[in-house]
């Protein structure tokens, strides 16, 4: 396993590129968001948003991280599988997929949220879902790279959905991208998060990590879903989640890959203190994988 960092964190922050986020951080990965133009948070101050629109640019980019020992850990897609144009939707999947074994990533993360949701019955979500990535792994059937599906979202979160979406889809590349606290979000007992873990570390193939410390009288019972979420987003030493426990769970499981700091509390916090806040976070994860 090893330490990554969303970009959208670094953002958080106040970086506007790899180098500044990652130095500071003390972490040599990120996951980057990969837009429909395209674009990737660039790795120096000059880059801006790098557009990587053909294999002379993600080459490019790709040599930019290597003179600095970077790496990009996933490609995180905000990806709509109830889109009116899906074909349209489902190339630029594929093509995300594509520059993401170009640039050696471990994983691409599938957002598990779709326009309409929650006017769409369970298992039509699911059929969605399935119907959508089984084109895409046929269409990047040359590349070894995982879709991780993430637990995202109010319908997302639905532990029946995640496994009838791994289960019909039925293929080794299709698994979950493990968010640890949004199944918190969603509302569930501390617990249950345990052994919703459990159930679905044979299927993680990238993970968010972030935490919550609710007030002791909380974490058990069923909260409504995003309950007072903002002021208790925490960072990962000072959250109820145990990453111990996840960790050696994903690691009996046979996970090798990226533990990715996504740590939503940093409202919290001012200047500096945001990130001190991902440096402690670091520090937790490098302390559990030593």
């Amino acid at each position: 396993m090893y330490i990554s960092i969303n970009d959208y964190t670094l953002k958080g922050a106040g970086f506007n590129c790899l180098k500044a986020g990652l130095d500071a951080v003390g972490i040599k990965a990120a996951e980057v968001g990969f837009g429909r133009d395209l674009t990737v948070m660039g790795v120096t101050p000059d880059s801006g948003m790098v557009t990587l629109d053909g294999p002379d640019a993600v080459e490019e980019y790709d040599r930019r991280l290597d003179e600095h020992g970077y790496r990009i850990s996933a490609l995180m897609l905000s990806n709509n599988f109830n889109a009116d144009d899906l074909d349209k939707e489902l190339e630029w999947v594929a093509r995300a997929v594509r520059t993401a074994h170009s640039l050696g990533c471990s994983a691409v993360r599938i957002d598990a949220i779709m326009a309409g949701e929650r006017e769409i019955p369970l298992q039509e979500r699911v059929n969605k879902t399935v119907n959508a990535l089984r084109q895409v792994v046929e269409a990047t059937k040359d590349t070894p790279i995982p879709l991780g599906v993430e637990n995202h979202g109010v319908c997302g979160n639905d532990p029946q959905f995640l496994e009838g979406v791994v289960q019909g889809v039925g293929d080794k590349r299709v698994g979950l991208t493990l968010d640890t606290a949004n199944f918190y979000w969603w509302g569930l007992p501390l617990s249950q998060l345990y052994e919703i873990y459990q159930r679905f570390a044979p299927y993680v193939v990238n993970t968010h990590c972030k935490s919550v410390n609710y007030p002791e009288e909380d974490r058990e019972r069923r909260r409504e879903t995003g309950w007072k979420y903002g002021e208790y987003a925490a960072p990962l030493p000072d959250g109820d989640i145990d990453f111990r426990k996840v960790i050696g769970w994903l690691k009996d499981a046979g996970y090798d890959g990226p533990v990715c700091i996504e740590d939503e509390s940093l409202g919290r916090f001012e200047g500096p203190g945001k990130v001190r806040a991902l440096q402690r976070d670091a520090d937790h994860l490098a302390s559990i994988i030593r």
